[in-house]
C-alpha cells in the first residue's frame, strides 16, 4: 500500500535546522527556528517552571486521565490570564475554555467547531501569516482566504487595504487576527486599530478568531491583550487560542488552550460538547504536564511573581535586541533604513531582503533564515551580532 506515496518536501525551517547543525562554521548563526533563545544561544527551562516540577514531583500522586477538555483549573488559570479578572467574571458561563496540545492542536480543535457549525465558512488569514495556519486550518476542510496586512516596501500594516476587505467579509466567515507579536512581520495593530476592526465585525457579523501566542513578549501580559480584551466585551462571540510554549518555555510539552465565548450559556454548553467530541475523535486527551506546571504558577503568587519577572527580562531583552541591532546598522555605514526592527514587537522581523540576498546570508556566511528573510531576533547576542551586521553589510552591497 505504502508504495504508491510520494516523498513530500521537507519543511523549509525544519529543513534549515538540519544544515544549521551540520555546518561546522563557528560563526553560524540561527536566525531560523521560532524559539527563544537566552544569551548564550540556548532555550533555557524558566527558574519557575523548574521549580514548579520539584513541587509536582513530590506532590502528585497519580498519572490517570484527566478528560478531553483537560483540568478545570488549569483552564480557569488561562481564561483569567488572558481576559483579566473583571471580563473573566463579568462573561461568567458564556466562556468556555478547553486545555489542548498546544497551540497547533487548539487552533485544530477551532477549526473543527467551525466546520461543526458551517461547513461553508471561509477561513481569512492575514498576508503573510503564520506558516502552519493554513495547513492547520485548511486540513479540516476550511476553505481559506486572505486579507492584505503587511506592506513589504514600507514596513508596516496596510491598515486601510486590510479594513476595506474586512468591510465585505460576510455573516458566517471566520476572520483570523494575531493576538499580539504578528508571526512573521512583527508589525502588530495599534489600539486605535483594534477598535476599527471591532466596529467592521460588529457591523459585518463575522465571526473574530485570534490566534494569541506570544501575550507578555510584546509590550506586556496585560498591554498585549488589549485586542483580545476589547473583542471579548463588545463581540457576541469570539474563538480565541493560546500557547504556552513561548511564555512559559514550555515548547516540547505541549501546552495551549482553546476559549470559546459565546452568545449564551446555553450556546457555551453546547460548543463544549462538540470540542470534546473532537478532542475524543483526534487525540483522546491532551498532555497533562505542561498543564499542571502552569496551574501551579498562575495559582501560587511566588511562583507567579518569579514566572513575571523572568518573562519581563525575556521581553526586555528582545527589545533592546532590536535597538542595538539597527544602531550596529548605523554605526557601520549601512545606508538602507532598518528602523523599523525596533518598531516591531515580539520575536519575528522580515529584514528586507530578497531571496539571493537570504541564500547569500546562508551558503556565504552561516547566517540561516528562511527565504521570506523572517529572522528571529531572539537568536542575536552580544557574541554575533557583529558579525551578523558586517555579514548583511557586505550581502547589501553585493
Amino acid at each position: 500500500m505504502f508504495q504508491s506515496l510520494s516523498a513530500l518536501p521537507a519543511d523549509p525551517i525544519l529543513g534549515l535546522m538540519a544544515t544549521y547543525r551540520a555546518d561546522t562554521n563557528p560563526k553560524k548563526i540561527d536566525l531560523g527556528i521560532g524559539v527563544y533563545k537566552d544569551e548564550s544561544g540556548h532555550t533555557p527551562v524558566m527558574t519557575a517552571i523548574k521549580k514548579a516540577e520539584d513541587i509536582l514531583l513530590n506532590s502528585q500522586t497519580t498519572k490517570t486521565y484527566v478528560g478531553p477538555t483537560g483540568a478545570a483549573e488549569y483552564n480557569d488559570a488561562v481564561g483569567l490570564l488572558i481576559l483579566g479578572q473583571s471580563l473573566y467574571n463579568s462573561l461568567g458561563k458564556r466562556r468556555v475554555t478547553v486545555q489542548a496540545p498546544g497551540g497547533c492542536g487548539g487552533l485544530r480543535l477551532a477549526a473543527e467547531l467551525i466546520k461543526k457549525a458551517n461547513s461553508d465558512a471561509t477561513v481569512w488569514v492575514s498576508s503573510p501569516t503564520w506558516a502552519n495556519h493554513i495547513p492547520l486550518l485548511g486540513s479540516a476542510g476550511l476553505k481559506i482566504a486572505e486579507y492584505p496586512y503587511y506592506d513589504y516596501a514600507t514596513h508596516s500594516v496596510r491598515f486601510e487595504e486590510m479594513l476595506a476587505c474586512l468591510s465585505q467579509v460576510p455573516v458566517g466567515d471566520v476572520v483570523l487576527l494575531h493576538g499580539c507579536c504578528h508571526n512573521p512581520c512583527g508589525a502588530d495593530l495599534s489600539q486605535e486599530q483594534w477598535q476599527q476592526i471591532r466596529d467592521v465585525a460588529l457591523k459585518q457579523g463575522f465571526t473574530v478568531f485570534i490566534d494569541l501566542a506570544y501575550q507578555g513578549l510584546g509590550d506586556g501580559l496585560d498591554e498585549d491583550v488589549y485586542g483580545l480584551r476589547l473583542m471579548a466585551e463588545a463581540l457576541p462571540e469570539l474563538i480565541v487560542v493560546t500557547s504556552c510554549s513561548k511564555n512559559f518555555g514550555l515548547y516540547r510539552e505541549r501546552t495551549g488552550a482553546l476559549t470559546m465565548i459565546c452568545e449564551t450559556p446555553e450556546a457555551a454548553s453546547i460548543a463544549t460538547t462538540q470540542i470534546a467530541a473532537a478532542a475524543r475523535a483526534m487525540y483522546s486527551m491532551p498532555p497533562d504536564h505542561g498543564a499542571v506546571l502552569v496551574q501551579m504558577i498562575l495559582n501560587n503568587a511566588s511562583l507567579r511573581h518569579e514566572w513575571n519577572k523572568e518573562l519581563t527580562e525575556m521581553r526586555n531583552r528582545i527589545n533592546s535586541l532590536r535597538a542595538q541591532f539597527v544602531k550596529k546598522l548605523q554605526s557601520i555605514g549601512v545606508e538602507q533604513d532598518f528602523s523599523f526592527i525596533e518598531r516591531e514587537k515580539g520575536m519575528f522581523s522580515f529584514l528586507g531582503v530578497n531571496v539571493d540576498q537570504v541564500q547569500s546570508l546562508v551558503k556565504d556566511y552561516s547566517i540561516y533564515l528562511v527565504n521570506s528573510s523572517r529572522i528571529n531576533v531572539a537568536g542575536i547576542n552580544d557574541d554575533n551580532i557583529d558579525y551578523l551586521a558586517t555579514s548583511l553589510a557586505a550581502v547589501l552591497k553585493k
